[in-house]
């Protein structure tokens, strides 16, 4: 199976196949978040931003990031596609955690 993994992507090491997981993590990862959005936003019959909305975008975000990094030159278009979503996604756990306190 790995090896038809990795004669189908083109790998050639144990490595390959492991910096491919982690690519492909991170996007899951970032995806899912759409899927938990949709889910709380069907059961409150309005649009609906939960906090794990912006843990999903985060991990997916720092995980895509790695991956970017691992990348090289070729990963810098998502490395900066990755890096201002992460300072939205930090600074909204951020106020939303400021607003728990005050409560």
């Amino acid at each position: 199976m790995i090896d038809q993994i990795s004669g189908m992507f083109g790998l050639h090491s144990a490595s390959d196949v492991i910096w491919l997981t982690i690519g492909f993590g991170g996007q899951f990862l970032f995806a899912s978040r759409f899927f938990v959005q949709l889910f709380y936003s069907e059961r409150a019959k309005k649009s609906v931003i939960p906090v794990a909305f912006w843990y999903f975008s985060l991990g997916g975000g720092l995980v895509t990031t790695v991956y970017a990094v691992h990348l090289g030159k070729t990963g810098l278009p998502f490395l900066m596609g990755q890096v201002g979503g992460l300072v939205v996604y930090a600074r909204n756990l951020m106020l939303i955690y400021r607003e728990k306190t005050k409560a």
